[in-house]
């Protein structure tokens, strides 16, 4: 890993999204500035905070429906984060092509934690 830190997976929720989002800014950081990764990478930051903090509100919700509410949009937004993430590895010609590969991994088994979550809250 170049830029993107603290590969060891963290089993706090809340702080391995943030970690999440942290590194996929370090990861927009590199990118070349062409208007599709301008585009793209304002896309990829946008999904993977939202992962995090829609997280951060379900722990806060009032009611189940809440909750569950609100980790459908975590889910939802770590499989965006995927796409774009995926998008821009395969559009561009990167040297820490293993950062994108790494985050696209991570995004996908954030949306996996979620997808548990919610069966769970059945």
């Amino acid at each position: 890993m170049d830029k993107v830190k603290n590969t060891k997976k963290v089993y706090d929720l809340e702080e391995r999204t943030f970690i999440f989002a942290k590194n996929v800014r370090l990861f927009v950081k590199t990118l070349s500035q062409t208007i599709a990764n301008i585009e793209d990478g304002k896309q990829v930051i946008r999904a993977s905070g939202s992962v995090g903090a829609n997280y951060r509100e379900a722990n806060e919700a009032l009611s189940k429906k809440d909750f569950v509410m609100r980790i459908k949009i975590s889910r939802k937004e770590a499989k965006e984060s995927s796409y774009w993430l995926r998008l821009i590895n395969e559009t561009n010609d990167l040297e820490n092509a293993n950062d994108a590969l790494y985050l696209i991994q991570e995004a996908n088994e954030l949306k996996k934690i979620f997808s548990a979550i919610l069966e769970k809250s059945k």
